[in-house]
């Protein structure tokens, strides 16, 4: 008898089984891949291992920029693939031991759920049945693959973002369909090789729930670098290496040795027995209150599977809630300051509202935004480079609501903001607080002083 059963090794299952066995209960997880899920093995680490290759790659070819000449710059994409693929396995391992660091139980295999009965939660892998006092569902997601005509039978032509990571050769062109995050951060990496890629986006702006401004902005740096962008674009059909489209009335169409879906992600609900707990689902993923239970008793769930907040830092504090709950401590998730990042070049950092959410939710406010070049450190290290800082705040009791970033390295500053935010901290407050200089994340604290 386990006191939590987890399924799923991604940030939220893991890392909530550290937490749990640090804290002296006994727990089990079952993963039926690799530790660390579809962030470590499909997503936020090798994505960000090959952008920073890419990154390298660019810098060293405008290093004159900075005063520093090279001859014959290249880059190796097989080399680039397999130091990805190194990093990656390190961390894997990283995580194992971990688990094994914190006296959790591993077992590599497809859990199904049997049932809840009186004694417990029962679980089934293997052959073998396992019993726990509570459950812990962390199945992540997976990518959506619309049904557009054509694109079953383009064959190796298509990639998700699992596909165009194992890439043996770089395409000579690629088309991406959908232009979010994950879309525009692999149009980022392969632009920087010299791939010709095409966006094809539904909406009218990219990033879409991002702040437009600073999504227009990057829009028009990538744009610069040789990204076609066709927005209010809808796919219509795939026609081998074809993507045809209606944009404005008219049918258009792009070709590319290989054509990206990169359309959203879609909770994984089936195949692993949850219909056995009657568990209620809310658009598609697990129905949650703001300590991770379901509707069923000792039930919960956590990451990408509940289909609200999909990045795997909020799933791995999903996963702690349930955790401190379980142990005593009271705790309960809140979204309101959930960071989000595009690790494109330059980068998009942003916490909380955006003025379209606030105009949408009826708040109030007032803002105030500053060019990053505001920052000396930003000048020093971004030659000729651009970007913006925005700052929202409630019209009432000025207090900080959003921040919106464009700039390296907007990554490594926004937490000072989720902190503000979270902290519910005023202007005043804010401008009390002390920078070290010089840094590129006093343009927070300059944007602060411009309202």
């Amino acid at each position: 008898m386990y006191d939590l059963i987890i399924i799923g090794g991604g940030p939220a299952g893991y890392v909530a089984a550290e937490r749990a066995g640090h804290k002296g209960l006994s727990v089990i997880l079952f993963e039926k891949k690799a530790m660390g899920g579809v962030c470590l093995n499909e997503g936020c680490i090798p994505t960000k291992t090959m952008l920073y290759s890419a990154k390298t790659y660019e810098n060293a070819l405008h290093g004159d920029k900075y005063g520093v000449y090279g001859d014959n710059i290249r880059f190796d994409y097989g080399k680039i693939v397999a130091r990805k693929n190194k990093v990656v396995r390190k961390l894997v391992a990283g995580v194992e031991s971990a688990m094994k660091t914190n006296h959790v139980t591993v077992v590599k295999g497809e859990a199904t759920i049997v049932g809840r009965s009186p004694k417990g939660v029962e679980v089934t892998c293997g052959g073998e049945t396992y019993l726990g006092t509570n459950l812990l569902i962390c199945t992540g997601s997976e990518a959506f693959v619309p049904p557009i005509p054509g694109l079953a039978e383009a064959g190796d032509i298509i990639l998700t973002n699992r596909e165009i990571l194992d890439l043996k050769e770089q395409p000579k062109s690629l088309v991406v369909i959908g232009g979010g995050v994950i879309g525009m951060e692999f149009a980022s990496f392969f632009n920087s090789l010299g791939t010709k890629v095409t966006i094809v986006e539904m909406l009218p702006e990219i990033l879409g729930n991002n702040d437009f401004e600073i999504s227009a902005m990057l829009r028009d740096i990538y744009g610069k670098k040789g990204i076609e962008f066709n927005l209010n674009a809808k796919v219509v059909k795939v026609d081998g290496n074809k993507v045809i489209f209606e944009k404005e009335g008219k049918t258009e169409t792009v070709e590319g040795d290989k054509i990206l879906v990169s359309v959203g992600r879609r909770a994984i609900t089936k195949g692993f027995g949850l219909e056995n707990l009657n568990v209620e689902l809310f658009k598609g993923g697990i129905k949650t209150d703001e300590k991770m239970r379901t509707n069923v008793p000792n039930v919960f769930a956590a990451g990408d599977v509940t289909g609200f907040s999909l990045l795997a830092h909020t799933a791995s504090r999903e996963g702690e809630v349930v955790v401190n709950n379980l142990t005593g401590r009271p705790d309960q998730m809140r979204y309101n300051a959930i960071p989000g990042v595009v690790y494109t070049n330059p980068e998009v950092a942003a916490v909380g509202e955006t003025e379209e959410s606030a105009k949408a939710k009826g708040i109030a406010y007032k803002v105030a935004k500053l060019p990053m070049a505001y920052a000396g450190r930003f000048v020093a290290e971004n030659e000729g480079g651009t970007g913006l800082c925005k700052v929202l705040v409630g019209e009432k009791y000025n207090e900080i609501i959003g921040v919106h970033m464009l700039g390296n390295p907007g990554s490594e500053m926004i937490y000072g903001a989720c902190m503000a935010i979270e902290q519910e901290m005023t202007l005043a407050e804010m401008q009390e607080v002390v920078f070290p200089h010089p840094t590129v994340s006093e343009i927070f604290k300059e944007t602060i002083f411009a309202f």
